[in-house]
């Protein structure tokens, strides 16, 4: 996120952020003191922001007018306000790994449920080697999911982490994080376990991994997270490792998950820092 203006009058922070919202133009307020900040969420509407605001400075509108225009204009539908919302988190990967996942749920339990988890497990059922010829299956575990909770759960996260990186990196990124997190936690998940496994939690653990590292001592970041959410994902890792929990957990998935994520962050960061340097230079 990228901060595009800071004022210490709250109502003019309010029409202004609504100003931007009409225009389709992602932004969020944060506050620094006594100070309001409006924050870019997706940098592709930087241009488009700083003309909005040149225009609101130049001819700044009237509290009272600006209230009335709002109440007089129609009230839109619930669905495209919702959808709109949801576009300012995601980019278009996160949306189309959500919508395959669910996909996917609905022909695992009520169309094809064997034919669905024949086709997408990491080998096919009784068969120890590697399917080299059908390299989609190093991906598509991803997809399977075995109960409602692991559903929910897996999306949830997955549009938290993966919506917010995909804003911050572009869905390049995102999706290169994605399929390297998904192959070698599906691997050593197979390895442990056999091939009836899946689910999205390997590269969720894979994308906390990355943020956790590209967001360190960068409390500013956008993908800086708050560390009751970093104590609670590694809490239920390492208690996917005792018999408290009731549920099967893909611990290897998890675990290498992570471990994949956080190396994809350093080579991110150094990155990074590379650019950073040599554009002090100039």
């Amino acid at each position: 996120m990228k901060k595009i203006y800071s004022s210490n009058d709250p109502q003019q922070i309010a029409m202004l952020q609504q100003i931007l919202h009409r225009a389709g133009v992602p932004v969020t307020v944060v506050e620094r003191g006594s100070a309001l900040e409006l924050m870019l969420i997706q940098p592709g509407y930087e241009s488009v922001a700083k003309e909005i605001i040149r225009e609101f400075k130049a001819n700044p509108p009237n509290l009272s007018d600006f209230i009335h225009q709002q109440k007089s204009q129609p009230k839109q539908a619930q669905g495209p306000a919702l959808w709109k919302i949801l576009a300012q988190q995601a980019g278009v990967v996160t949306f189309i790994v959500f919508i395959a996942v669910l996909i996917t749920a609905l022909m695992q339990w009520l169309i094809a449920p064997t034919e669905t988890i024949s086709q997408l497990i990491f080998t096919p059922r009784g068969v120890p080697e590697l399917s080299l010829g059908q390299p989609w299956r190093f991906v598509t575990p991803i997809l399977l999911h075995f109960s409602a909770t692991h559903l929910v759960f897996n999306l949830f996260w997955w549009w938290y982490l993966g919506g917010r990186t995909e804003l911050a990196y572009g869905s390049g990124i995102l999706a290169v994080v994605t399929l390297i997190t998904a192959v070698v936690s599906n691997y050593f998940q197979w390895v442990s376990s056999g091939p009836l496994f899946g689910g999205l939690s390997g590269v969720v653990y894979g994308l906390l991994g990355f943020a956790m590292v590209v967001a360190w001592k960068k409390p500013s970041h956008p993908l800086s997270l708050p560390p009751f959410l970093l104590i609670f994902m590694i809490g239920w890792l390492l208690l996917g490792y005792t018999d408290i929990l009731w549920v099967n957990v893909a611990n290897q998935a998890h675990a290498v998950g992570l471990i994949s994520g956080i190396i994809l962050g350093f080579i991110i960061r150094f990155r990074d820092q590379q650019k950073a340097s040599i554009s002090r230079r100039f």
